[in-house]
């Protein structure tokens, strides 16, 4: 019983302490295997599980549509992310303008899910990089923003995600990332804390130094 009650208490501090064990999302080799069809049909079955042991009347007309509906958006908006398959497609560009200053996207909406509670994290990613002679369109670093958000997440790992994925596809290691969030796992549950924000920065190249870390900070306290 004592080893059932360590395991116990050592998931929850996992949860609370905000742990994230590694930059990759943790995926089995397995993943996907099953059909986007198959796999909304099985959340399906047993979310209804769910929602009948918490005692919910699965006849009322307003909640014998939400397993599938609960289906279908983890499986096709909030958790799509996971799949390789949904990806954006992202296209170079030769840097013809010969634009060689630092180019910050500021205020991108995210909304992403806590992996340890599946609560929302909601919150604003601000992205920069120094071309390297090459540059993408601007609505691409919103969807690559977006890729990574949707699937349950801890923000350090997302952070990292965004901000190696932006090096690898600008061939660039002069990016920078940072994320300010309200974790709904703090908020609604836990602490209760409603007021506090969690922020996460990425930096590469050149904004490791400090000069230009903060020719990026007066960037974003632009108005």
């Amino acid at each position: 019983m004592k080893g059932i009650e360590r395991l116990l208490i050592d998931t929850d501090e996992i949860g609370d302490n905000h742990i994230s064990t590694s930059i990759e999302t943790p995926l089995r080799k397995d993943a996907f295997d099953l059909s986007d069809d198959l796999k909304m049909e099985l959340i399906e079955e047993h979310f209804k599980e769910i929602m009948s042991i918490l005692g919910l009347d699965l006849t009322d007309d307003s909640l014998k549509g939400t397993p599938k509906r609960v289906a279908k958006m983890y499986v096709k908006e909030v958790f799509s992310g996971l799949n390789p398959a949904n990806k954006p497609k992202i296209a170079l560009f030769e840097n013809k303008y010969q634009y060689n200053e630092m180019l910050v996207e500021k205020d991108i909406a995210l909304y992403s899910n806590c992996e340890h509670h599946f609560v929302p994290i909601v919150g604003k990613a601000h992205v920069a990089y120094i071309s390297s002679g090459k540059v993408i369109g601007l609505s691409k670093i919103n969807r690559i923003v977006q890729y990574f958000a949707k699937r349950p997440q801890v923000q350090e790992r997302l952070t990292m995600q965004i901000g190696k994925e932006l090096s690898k596809i600008l061939e660039t290691d002069d990016v920078a990332v940072l994320i300010d969030a309200k974790h709904l796992c703090v908020s609604s549950r836990g602490v209760e804390d409603r007021d506090s924000s969690t922020t996460t920065a990425f930096y590469g190249g050149k904004f490791e130094t400090e000069a230009v870390r903060n020719e990026f900070f007066q960037y974003l306290n632009s108005k």
